[in-house]
């Protein structure tokens, strides 16, 4: 997923000659008692090596032999407006940056303010999963993973996405509207219970549960970081081992 530069297969080249010529001239001076030589020995050796261990490096590049591919997945976290879904989604990408794979962070809130005119109907909503499915499709076919955070409310655009990208995992983030209500720092409910918001899931429209989901996550018994260590777990056992 990565391909060694050559100027970093030099800097490796060199760091590690750094060692290894101080060891070729404390042995040299050790058996034969000459700095001149020892010192001469170690310059020689170093240039030689450098050169040969860059040749050495390039040449396994070329082989294909060994090395393990990492498949992109897609990690699709669904639920109900503030059930969790863009926090967990934050801490689950920030540790699987630790594992240094190519990986992008994609959230509802995000491609909203890129795309300010997509409606909520439930013909809007599917025809705006689908673009999200092709985005996705676009990174993977670059070997980039994605951590995707969308309420995504309907069954038929959920098995769209499964259907487009490769190795979809579904994280159902379960909140109940009460627990929802609480969380609710923007105001959106009261603004839907008002009649302000049309078409709002879990208020004036339905949310209709993950059926087969890869993981449930209950978020009132677990909490975020709790959440995204389950989550980070999954993927390091099924696809980043």
């Amino acid at each position: 997923m990565y391909k060694e530069t050559n100027t970093r297969s030099v800097i490796k080249g060199v760091s590690w000659r750094f060692v290894a010529t101080g060891t070729t001239i404390v042995i040299v001076f050790v058996f034969f008692g000459r700095l001149d030589l020892a010192i001469a020995a170690g310059l020689i050796e170093t240039v030689l090596k450098v050169a040969l261990y860059w040749g050495h490096e390039k040449v396994w590049q070329r082989i294909r032999w060994g090395r393990k591919r990492i498949e992109p997945f897609n990690l699709w976290l669904t639920g109900l407006p503030l059930s969790g879904k863009t926090t967990i989604g934050d801490k689950v990408y920030e540790k699987l940056q630790k594992l240094d794979i190519p990986l992008e962070r994609i959230d509802s809130k995000d491609i909203r303010e890129l795309i300010p005119d997509v409606g909520y109907t439930r013909e809007d909503r599917n025809r705006h999963m689908k673009r999200i499915g092709h985005l996705i499709q676009t990174l993977q076919k670059n070997s980039i993973s994605t951590v995707a955070s969308f309420v995504s409310p309907y069954r038929e655009s959920r098995k769209a996405i499964r259907t487009m990208v490769k190795n979809n995992i579904v994280v159902y983030v379960k909140a109940d509207i009460e627990t929802c209500k609480k969380r609710d720092y923007k105001g959106v409910y009261e603004k839907a219970l008002n009649g302000q918001i049309k078409n709002f899931t879990g208020v004036s429209d339905i949310y209709e549960e993950p059926q087969h989901a890869e993981i449930v996550i209950d978020t009132e018994t677990t909490g975020p970081d709790e959440a995204a260590e389950i989550i980070y777990r999954y993927i390091k056992k099924n696809y980043v081992k």
